[in-house]
């Protein structure tokens, strides 16, 4: 191979090797655990790094530029070198050639990705994950105090992680449809949808970033894109005028009570907080988006607009009429005649889990044959905000459903195994 005489050829530097990431399989992302994938780090162990047959020299460019390295030099056109940011830089370089069409091109890239994976930059790691897992990426500032010798409190690094987390699920949900207020709905397929989600240390609470995988996540990013931007605009306008009425429009972009909670907890106990994205290379840019987003940029003073935002959308949001068909999982009531109350497992009719009916004797009658038989019971009423859209009002029309052998089977199952929960007598509430 020949190699340019009048450029360094690798990093000189010693370096720790760092592993690159791999997407968990099955995690939640947006679990009790706490953790985006299951865990605080990059994911699930070793796992193969960019190959240099298939990466493309304009999208490492573009991608070390992204994270602060500089270019110093090169023959333009052909190749360029590139330094990572911030202080002990030297002596660690990387040649990185302008196409394809540059000879060596492969064994150029090679050493490239190999000094890369030796760098100790912290930037270095997250030129690899997106070079790996093509990703939109969207971070996170916090402008909080230090701690001791700079060292960040535990619960300053929670807090951080935990809002980034909702504002992720506020965009998943925005992408299942448009409302003021999701309570329980579209909250699993939501969850199920950030399952690739790959997440970055927080250095000293300050600041996190997320890649969400172009194939599985891009629908998310842009929609966040333009929620942020919307609830910018209607915390200003607020702020100028007094007025609320551009929070309702903002729906229509994706902003929710989900979304302004997210963002009062970013604020909260901060000097100010921002959100950036920057898209995925190699992908392209969305239709409709910036090429280079501004940062969206939130302070103490934009929370009683947040705050007072969030409350309006759970206020109007309307309830919702459903015909739900669900398997009855609880049953209630005060004694051994008279109304009662069951849970069901949702199967059809609505996207939460479960939902809560209050029902008049017969139907309750009804609802218990149903599930002694095996089957679920259809029912229609109205899927009531306030809690969350986990309970069903003006219940009618409870009747059984027939369903396949094998479904039968599965809800004799359960029955056997939560026969505690089927109580005719006093108790509580679900």
């Amino acid at each position: 191979m020949r190699w340019p005489s009048d450029e360094p050829v690798r990093s000189h530097a010693s370096h720790t090797p760092i592993d690159l990431p791999e997407p968990p399989s099955g995690a939640d992302p947006l679990g009790e655990g706490g953790a985006f994938g299951g865990a605080d780090s990059w994911g699930g162990g070793p796992a193969p790094g960019p190959d240099p047959a298939r990466t493309d020299p304009a999208v490492l460019g573009a991608l070390l530029a992204r994270h602060g390295w500089r270019r110093r030099g090169g023959a333009p056109g052909r190749y360029a070198r590139w330094t990572p940011p911030g202080p002990g830089s030297r002596g660690t370089s990387l040649l990185v050639p302008e196409s394809r069409a540059f000879p060596d091109c492969e064994d150029l890239l090679a050493e490239a990705l190999t000094a890369l994976t030796h760098s100790a930059a912290p930037s270095a790691r997250e030129v690899l994950v997106g070079l790996t897992v093509p990703s939109d990426e969207i971070r996170w500032w916090r402008d909080v105090p230090p701690g001791p010798s700079g060292a960040a409190e535990w619960t300053v690094q929670e807090q951080l992680r935990a809002a980034a987390r909702q504002l992720l699920l506020a965009g998943a949900l925005a992408v299942r449809g448009r409302a003021g207020y999701y309570g329980a709905r579209h909250r699993r397929q939501a969850q199920e949808s950030l399952g690739g989600v790959l997440v970055g240390p927080a250095p000293a609470g300050r600041e996190l970033t997320a890649f969400l995988p172009v194939t599985t996540g891009r629908a998310v990013a842009v929609r966040l894109h333009h929620a942020l931007s919307a609830a910018r605009e209607a915390t200003d306008y607020q702020r100028a005028t007094g007025g609320m009425e551009a929070f309702d429009s903002a729906v229509e972009a994706g902003v929710s009570r989900e979304l302004t909670e997210a963002l009062v907890a970013l604020v909260r106990g901060t000097e100010g907080a921002r959100v950036a994205l920057a898209w995925a290379p190699g992908a392209g840019v969305p239709e409709g988006c910036a090429a280079r987003p501004e940062p969206v940029e939130f302070s103490p003073g934009d929370l009683p607009a947040l705050r007072e935002a969030g409350k309006r959308y759970l206020r109007d949001e309307p309830s919702v009429p459903v015909r739900i068909t669900g398997a009855v999982i609880r049953m209630r009531r005060a004694g051994p005649n008279g109304d009662g109350s069951v849970r069901l497992r949702v199967l059809a009719g609505a996207e939460i889990p479960h939902v809560r009916v209050a029902l008049d004797e017969e139907s309750y009658r009804v609802a218990g044959q149903a599930h002694l038989l095996g089957l679920p019971i259809r029912v229609v009423g109205r899927l009531e905000s306030r809690g969350g859209f986990r309970r069903l009002t003006d219940a009618s029309g409870v009747v059984p459903v027939q369903v396949d052998e094998a479904e039968r089977d599965r809800l004799m199952k359960s029955l056997q195994e939560n026969l505690d929960y089927f109580e005719e007598v006093c108790g509580g509430g679900d």
